[in-house]
């Protein structure tokens, strides 16, 4: 198993379009191949920045869900709200 960590900003005052846009776009990686759970925070202090936390089986299985075209309608609805490209990394548990 490993962990995807996304460091997302939003643009400031897109908050709460970015949160309602993530609650349909979810779907997309709930129903992907090889995702076992998904899980987005709200920053407290910067309110504009989120982490996503997606469980994966593997890096290969992150890899394939952002190669189909799930990807693309998950992107399409939340990336709008970006103020800049996330920044992911994969971790394993010690």
């Amino acid at each position: 198993m490993v962990l995807e960590v996304a460091l997302i900003d939003v643009t400031a005052g897109q908050e709460d379009a970015f949160a309602a846009a993530y609650q349909e776009a979810r779907q997309q990686i709930e129903q992907a191949e090889g995702s076992r759970s998904i899980r987005m925070t709200a920053g407290i202090e910067t309110p504009t920045r989120f982490v996503l936390m997606v469980e994966w089986d593997s890096v290969e299985a992150h890899n394939a869900f952002r190669a189909s075209d799930a990807f693309g309608t998950w992107r399409g609805l939340i990336g709008p709200h970006f103020a800049n490209p996330p920044h992911v990394e994969h971790f394993t548990d010690i």
